[in-house]
């Protein structure tokens, strides 16, 4: 089997697992809502992502892809977009920093009017420049938080050229993508780079948003006792009435088998941790940047370090091993497959409702970060309700009137 004849199978067998965004792409392929407009994104090149590039291409856009991570491409993915979809790719597994900036610039360089980002580092160098492209951009979407936090920055020092969709804060991303999605990948990332037993181990969980909450679930769920470690009080609370254990990050570091950031800050775990922890400690990061783990520190303090297994990377610290997975780089994509498929159709649905919005607005949005649209949650749980086969209730014309509203209001809880 070719390269590309085992991505396009790989594809295929995600896309069954993706009935929204299906029915999403077959009525794209059907009205082409998007002809003639060009989009660049920049995400982690897999099966899941292929499928959305599919959508988009099928509803009549030029679209050009890079990878959002060096180590998270998908090669054989790639290679089935170029050959079968004519794709424009710019993605190779274990690429340089250098090669990724590149790639990155070649998405610039098409004069995208759609951007679709992961991390913020295609939005923020279409901002490069005294005439930035992203001021003639219809808009863009970012996908994560970390990168919503620099966007947010970048629009209150006035400097935001184009309206940027926060999807990464839709109800259907953080309750689906970031709590199971991340939470079960990120686990299975770490089993499969160290084939370790989590059930008797004690987990540190550093961070307990979204993902951070689905993560120590799943890690209690296979039997791990489990400490979070936060630095807002509310979290931090939400976290002990769940039945888990908090403390700081210092303290926790002497206790822990497994130590997995999730903060979306910077060097949460550093030299003061690493003396601190036991033989055999194991660091993985489940964040977008490699910065969560203070990896100069981790080099600096260590007395020899070398490849135990791949993507196991072992520094001796006065006679103990710690055990850093993936260079530090975002585990479950790293080490493991990402998210699945099913809760990728989620997420990319509304990317691509999103996408379908901006080109088709009859009236440009403001340079600003704007959320999701409260319609495109709400179809996009309809439709994967729909594909489970699943119906629920509606209220009554007594019952809205007795709530004075519409339609039955958010609820988060």
């Amino acid at each position: 089997m070719t390269l590309a004849a085992s991505g396009l199978a790989r594809i295929e067998w995600a896309a069954g697992q993706m009935p929204v965004l299906s029915r999403v792409a077959e009525r794209f392929a059907a009205e082409r809502p998007l002809e003639g407009v060009k989009i660049a994104i920049c995400l982690h090149v897999t099966a899941e992502t292929a499928n959305l590039v599919r959508a988009l291409s099928g509803a009549g856009a030029e679209v050009a892809l890079c990878s959002a991570n060096p180590l998270s491409t998908q090669d054989d993915v790639a290679a089935a977009l170029v050959e079968n979809d004519r794709i424009e790719v710019h993605a190779i597994h274990g690429e340089t920093l250098g090669q990724y900036r590149q790639h990155v610039s070649a998405l610039v360089a098409g004069g995208p009017q759609i951007a679709i980002d992961d991390g913020a580092e295609l939005i923020e160098a279409l901002h490069a420049g005294d005439d930035p492209p992203a001021a003639k951009m219809i808009g863009a979407t970012e996908e994560t938080t970390t990168g919503l936090v620099q966007l947010r920055a970048l629009e209150r020092s006035g400097g935001l050229a184009c309206p940027v969709i926060a999807v990464n804060e839709s109800r259907t991303e953080r309750a689906f993508n970031d709590r199971y999605g991340t939470g079960q990948s990120t686990i299975d990332g770490i089993l499969r780079a160290t084939n370790v037993l989590l059930a008797g181990a004690v987990v540190v969980v550093i961070g307990y948003g979204w993902t951070g909450k689905g993560i120590a679930l799943r890690a209690k769920g296979l039997g791990a006792t489990v400490i979070v470690c936060e630095v807002d009080p509310l979290r931090a609370l939400e976290a002990r009435m769940e039945g888990f254990e908090v403390m700081p990050a210092l303290e926790a570091a002497a206790s822990g088998d497994v130590f997995i950031t999730v903060t979306g800050g910077r060097e949460v775990l550093s030299e003061e941790h690493f003396v601190a922890m036991r033989d055999g400690a194991i660091l993985a990061n489940a964040g977008h940047f490699d910065v969560e783990i203070d990896l100069p520190a981790l080099e600096r303090v260590a007395g020899s370090r070398r490849e135990v297994r791949p993507l196991v990377e072992e520094f001796e610290i006065n006679g103990r091993r710690i055990n850093l997975l993936a260079h530090g780089r975002v585990v479950n994509l790293a080490a493991a497959d990402g998210h699945p498929s099913a809760v990728m159709d989620l997420s990319f649905a509304s990317q691509a409702l999103v996408v379908e919005g901006l080109a088709q607005s009859a009236e440009p949005l403001s340079a600003a970060v704007h959320p999701v649209p409260e319609e495109v949650d709400r179809e996009v749980a309809r439709l994967k309700l729909d594909a489970l086969g699943v119906s629920i209730d509606s209220l009554s014309e007594q019952q809205l009137a007795y709530l004075k509203v519409f339609s039955p209001a958010p609820h988060d809880g």
